[in-house]
């Protein structure tokens, strides 16, 4: 079992003992912090936070338990039922809701869930406010309501559509190109909350083709959920079989977008950000960010549009900061992660869907020939598991110090700059693990280069 508490909020999976696992306590506990913590930076009497949940077999009853919680504490709910990360960040701002959770492990196995945390900008509480949050919940530091004081539960199921209306209203959706394409679709949601949203989106879109996999929402995940290429074999054979123009998958929660080309080959993850992002800069002219670990492709992009690219720590909330800095008009992750803050400041794959779907509309091109027009890059990612008993800072301030003589960043781990390289180093947020990531403009580079990395720890490690 693991239970794995950060400043992002908290994540394990289900059953097992208190503080071991993602258990009732457990979960009560840290709803209950959160709650104190949205009580105590709001001035106003009546206080209400957003709820809502992928479809994983746990997530109605992590709903149940952070609900009563929360009416406990003397907080209003407006419970959205089944929906995305996204539509949950929208619903935030649109009612006026001093934050917001939602219940959703992500990309992680059907085993695993998760409270994720919003501010009331529906954004990603930062690293202090997390950290505030964590010490209320390490002390018991939280009151509950009493009887006349006790919050209430409103049900609204309607904002997946409002979320599509949104992104309907955006100048650069062009509805009437990818009409008049034709688009045949193949769609994989790995019976998560994507299979309600995503048809939804494609048909307001105009698409009248879609082949669905997995779209029922009963939480049964077919295949391993994060969209990486190793997963996603039988979308990529029914994209060719249908002679389909392309595919799309999305994560549980719709936050991730990748794309399968007409050939059956991946689009890959890297590129969804980079597509958006030439498409966006053909439009209005600013600048981009992706984080440390995202391919040097966006900055190529960017910078043949005059832009100017920024690199920020791995972590939603690290992108959108520096965004925000920089007054950037479109970025994100390259796990498929757009973030367009024309519509709001979080990560949306289905902001991305149709950003996407105009700009290859648009193109006249197949998808295979928009992902040739890019800078070619090869991402190797791998991962290493640790044990308690490792210092790994100590781990990655030995490589730091292996490759003193290239260009170090240590702003989010380690991060070695080659002349046409690179490789990052950093511990997960989320799991136990060093996460090492190269790129190259040769696949076998990438490859030598994140095995050299790696054989470099192991001796570290004595492994």
């Amino acid at each position: 079992m693991s239970l794995i508490k950060s400043i992002s909020g908290i994540r394990g999976t289900i059953g097992g003992k208190p503080g071991d696992g993602l258990t009732p306590l457990d979960i009560v506990k840290f709803a209950s912090a959160y709650g104190s913590w949205i009580k105590n930076r709001s001035t106003g009497k009546n206080v209400k936070i957003v709820v809502g949940r992928d479809a994983r077999i746990s997530g109605a009853m992590v709903e149940g338990l952070v609900n009563a919680t929360l009416v406990g504490l003397g907080i209003d709910v407006l419970n959205l039922g089944l929906s995305t990360t996204p539509t949950v960040e929208i619903a935030v701002t649109e009612e006026n809701a001093q934050g917001g959770i939602i219940i959703t492990a992500s990309h992680n196995p059907k085993q695993w869930n998760a409270l994720k945390l919003l501010n009331e900008k529906g954004e990603f509480i930062s690293d202090l406010d997390g950290k505030e949050v964590l010490a209320l919940a390490e002390n018991n530091d939280f009151a509950f309501a009493e009887v006349n004081n006790l919050g209430k539960i409103t049900e609204d199921h309607t904002y997946i559509q409002k979320h599509i209306d949104k992104i309907l209203a955006l100048p650069l959706v062009d509805k009437a190109a990818i009409k008049a394409k034709k688009f045949k679709i193949v769609i994989d949601c790995v019976n998560s909350t994507g299979g309600i949203a995503v048809p939804k989106l494609l048909r307001a879109l105009g698409v009248e083709t879609i082949i669905e996999l997995y779209t029922e929402p009963n939480g049964l995940f077919p295949h391993n959920p994060e969209p990486l290429p190793e997963n996603l074999t039988e979308i990529s054979q029914k994209v060719k079989k249908e002679n389909a123009h392309f595919g799309i998958v999305v994560d549980p929660d719709v936050d991730r977008l990748a794309l399968v080309c007409e050939d059956g080959e991946m689009f890959g993850e890297e590129y969804t950000l980079v597509a958006v992002a030439d498409y966006i800069l053909k439009n209005k002219k600013g600048n981009t960010v992706s984080n440390l670990s995202s391919t040097r492709a966006l900055r190529d992009v960017t910078e043949k549009a005059g832009g100017t690219y920024s690199a920020s720590a791995v972590g939603e909330v690290n992108v959108v900061t520096m965004m925000k800095e920089t007054n950037a008009v479109i970025g994100g992750e390259g796990n498929g992660g757009i973030i367009y803050p024309d519509l709001h400041y979080g990560r949306d794959a289905l902001a991305g869907i149709a950003l996407f779907m105009s700009h290859l509309a648009k193109t006249g091109t197949t998808i295979s020939m928009l992902r040739s027009s890019y800078p070619n890059y090869f991402i190797s990612k791998n991962k290493i598991e640790l044990t308690p008993e490792i210092d790994v800072d100590n781990v990655l301030l030995k490589i730091q110090k292996k490759y003193k003589k290239e260009k170090i960043s240590t702003i989010d781990g380690v991060k070695i700059d080659f002349e046409n390289e690179w490789v990052h180093l950093r511990k997960s947020n989320t799991e136990p693990i060093i996460r090492i990531y190269s790129e190259s403009q040769n696949e076998t580079t990438a490859r030598y280069l994140a095995q050299k990395i790696i054989t470099d720890i192991r001796e570290e490690l004595k492994m």
